[in-house]
């Protein structure tokens, strides 16, 4: 995350993607007067799957498999599950995954031009309080060393190349992703004023010397003034400071939208504060907001932590029962490709899936889950011939287009040391932000393929005018639960605590929504966390 110190902001997004379908359809382009292909991928819980999860419709179990520790879910949460075991000595584990691959929210496809982000793509510099994730970072050689001042020197080729962000703000591109060119007086005081706000915020510690606003955010203070603010949305805090400028206002939706799916209207002003004060900026010296990045996003941290579940996973298998019998774990699980059930009997489990996949796993879940919130999502890749725009400010990894209805596009070629391309390919994203997120996710899957197409291409119109002439193909992603979304009173709240309770010291749970904001961070701790708990009866945040 990019926090705005420096006029500066970025987008993250996390999705949990754990089936996918694809339909290829030709449709006449009537400006461009050819077939293109239009790609459409719609991602979130397989609907036959899913169905059968609903209904428990499946097969008696013919195979019995008994293991010490079972990972469900081979997302980031259960891949560090899994890391955390084997740093403990302990290898004798299985990982069932619903999915044909491994990596949840930070998977990726690839093309002929380039690998592009199915999910989150890129991780800010971490804290340098956040010891363990420091130390990955160090494994994987994305931490080349530390300076003499003790701060960590990362490989300058997976940092973002310069320039990183542009705004499409007033007819013209600019710099970074605040709105600065063209405003009033008044509206630059305003964004001058919030930003000192989240710089008190980012340094503000209880007397106990804890942070307010932390990642991971367990390791946060608790005191009533923390909690005030996860009562209120950010909206009512955005009005309660007497702030009144739109482009502010604007930008903070943006933001909000940006880390939990939805705006300013629905989030926790906790959560919505979280986004600029959670990181400190202190592992580099010039304070700098510079994320880690790569062309197929966050599936190249993923790939990192894969090996650690080499020759341990099954693929293509979904869990749909877990119970405690006879002092042992004993869960059930569907393999998609053979038709056949299996029973997996386990001394502990990690079950490192989101909690309305949960409910379908474990008894008297139901109404603990109605307190989880997930956000829609869309990602439509496209592959262009051009880019065609005013050429005010050069193409950057992130370009956001202000007044459009989606969160703007990444250049997935940027990090390419090859900067000339045959074809530029791009991500674009779309949070589906309202009231009513479950209307709204049965919505998502009604509209016709060429709805989603005019979306994108009419958002991107905005900036870019000959957009639709130039794409070649797009390929669309739609995700029914793309991420947590922390609504006023969850984050403090009840609910979280008790989806995080063991059960029988048998099954741990680890996954982002237990957290409240979906970022790799999170994950990875919710991992090391479950793991701990499960060997130690201790966690990093204890």
């Amino acid at each position: 995350m990019k926090n705005g110190e420096n006029y500066n902001n970025s987008r993250r997004t996390f999705f949990k993607s754990i089936a996918a379908s694809l339909l290829i359809i030709p449709f006449l382009d009537a400006c461009k007067e050819k077939a293109i292909t239009l790609l459409i991928r719609l991602s979130g819980t397989n609907h036959i799957l899913g169905h059968k999860l609903r209904i428990q419709n499946f097969p008696k179990p013919t195979k019995e498999i008994s293991i010490p520790y079972l990972i469900v879910g081979g997302g980031i949460s259960g891949l560090s599950a899994a890391r955390q075991l084997t740093k403990k000595g302990i290898t004798d584990f299985l990982m069932v995954e619903l999915e044909d691959h491994l990596g949840g929210n930070s998977s990726n496809g690839e093309n002929k031009y380039s690998k592009y982000p199915l999910g989150a793509h890129y991780l800010p510099l971490p804290n340098l309080e956040d010891k363990e994730l420091l130390q990955f970072l160090t494994e994987e050689k994305i931490i080349l060393g530390y300076d003499t001042n003790g701060l960590p020197q990362f490989d300058e080729t997976q940092l973002t190349f310069a320039p990183d962000e542009r705004l499409f703000y007033k007819n013209n591109w600019q710099e970074g992703l605040v709105p600065k060119q063209g405003n009033s007086v008044l509206e630059d005081e305003e964004l001058n004023r919030f930003f000192k706000l989240m710089a008190d915020f980012r340094t503000k510690k209880d007397p106990n010397g804890k942070f307010w606003f932390m990642i991971p955010l367990s390791q946060s203070a608790t005191n009533e003034a923390v909690k005030a603010l996860d009562s209120v949305t950010m909206q009512q805090w955005f009005v309660s400071n007497n702030f009144t400028s739109k482009p502010l206002f604007d930008y903070i939706d943006y933001c909000c939208k940006d880390d939990f799916g939805l705006g300013i209207d629905y989030v926790s002003a906790y959560a919505g504060i979280h986004y600029f004060a959670g990181r400190k900026q202190n592992t580099s010296p010039d304070k700098s907001d510079t994320v880690l990045t790569w062309p197929e996003g966050n599936a190249r941290l993923a790939q990192h932590l894969q090996k650690y579940v080499v020759g341990k996973s099954l693929k293509n298998h979904l869990m749909y029962n877990i119970k405690i019998e006879d002092n042992k774990a004993v869960a059930t699980v569907f393999d998609n490709k053979t038709k056949t059930s299996t029973t997996i009997t386990a001394d502990k489990i990690v079950l490192a899936t989101p909690q309305f996949v949960n409910q379908y796993l474990l008894e008297n879940r139901k109404n603990l889950v109605k307190q989880f919130h997930y956000t829609p999502w869309m990602l439509a890749t496209l592959v262009v011939s051009d880019l065609v725009d005013n050429n005010s400010f050069p193409l950057c990894w992130d370009n956001v287009i202000y007044g459009s209805k989606g969160l703007g596009y990444v250049y997935d070629q940027h990090q390419s040391l090859q900067q000339i391309q045959d074809r530029k390919v791009i991500t674009y994203y779309y949070s589906f932000s309202s009231s009513d997120l479950k209307k709204t996710r049965r919505d998502l899957h009604k509209k016709p393929k060429e709805y989603w197409k005019q979306v994108v291409f009419n958002d991107l119109k905005i900036a870019h005018p000959t957009i639709e002439e130039d794409t070649e193909s797009i390929e669309i992603h739609l995700l029914g639960h793309g991420m947590v979304s922390p609504v006023p009173g969850f984050i403090y709240g009840q609910a979280k605590k008790e989806a995080a309770k063991p059960i029988d010291n048998k099954i741990y749970f680890a996954h982002t929504d237990l957290a409240g904001i979906s970022v790799f961070e999170e994950a990875f701790h919710q991992g090391i966390n479950a793991v701990n708990q499960m060997i130690d009866g201790t966690t990093l945040d204890s």
